[in-house]
């Protein structure tokens, strides 16, 4: 009772972005601290997981088209067969030697460029028997930035399998479809903008 009762006093603290303090917390090296051997999240598929070697680079622009140089991104994908290292993966355990379906990144803070090297995914099952196309999911955090934004990346040369995702068919202005298929700049290399509002919004999940 006494807690409820002080419930009723207490007011809402004023919400903050992440701020320029999420370096030292989730990628310390950048920030000018040496603390781990290697960077938590830049090995992502690891040497020994079979499948094609990408590359996947971007930036995060602004409402005005500047690129936003502070961000942080996680990306979470499936191995070359679609089994992601989860538990909640039925197939967890025929997952691929050494991958971890898990990275992070930061934007160079010059440049505001991103990029990450892994394998590319394979098709995920998905609920009711409706497969899932080859993508990745990003979360991008930075100052400005309340709440982290959920988004995914799909691939040019799956088209044909875009029209059936469960995920891609949940938009209902078709023509944003397009700011989740990434440009593909050559061989085993992908290039994927953010737009964060303006002209070609990238579509944002709800999750």
């Amino acid at each position: 009772t006494e807690m409820v009762q002080r419930l009723d006093y207490l007011k809402e603290t004023p919400s903050q972005t992440a701020g320029p303090y999420v370096h030292i917390g989730l990628a310390p090296g950048a920030a000018g601290f040496s603390i781990f051997e290697r960077e938590l999240g830049w090995d992502i598929a690891g040497p020994n997981a079979p499948g094609e070697r990408i590359r996947v680079e971007g930036v995060v622009l602004d409402g005005t088209g500047a690129p936003v140089k502070d961000v942080l991104l996680e990306v979470w994908q499936a191995d070359a067969a679609g089994i992601y290292p989860h538990p909640e993966d039925p197939r967890a355990d025929q997952v691929a030697p050494g991958f971890r379906g898990w990275g992070r990144v930061i934007t160079d803070f010059d440049s505001g460029v991103w990029a990450f090297d892994t394998i590319k995914p394979g098709p995920v099952p998905g609920r009711m028997g409706r497969v899932q196309a080859p993508h990745l999911s990003l979360w991008i955090v930075a100052r400005g930035i309340n709440i982290g934004l959920s988004t995914r990346m799909y691939f040019p040369e799956d088209e044909a399998l875009h029209a059936a995702d469960p995920v891609l068919s949940l938009i209902e202005q078709r023509h944003r479809v397009p700011t989740l298929v990434a440009r593909k700049e050559g061989p085993g290399h992908y290039r994927f903008d953010i737009r964060l509002q303006g002209e070609g919004e990238t579509v944002f999940l709800d999750i």
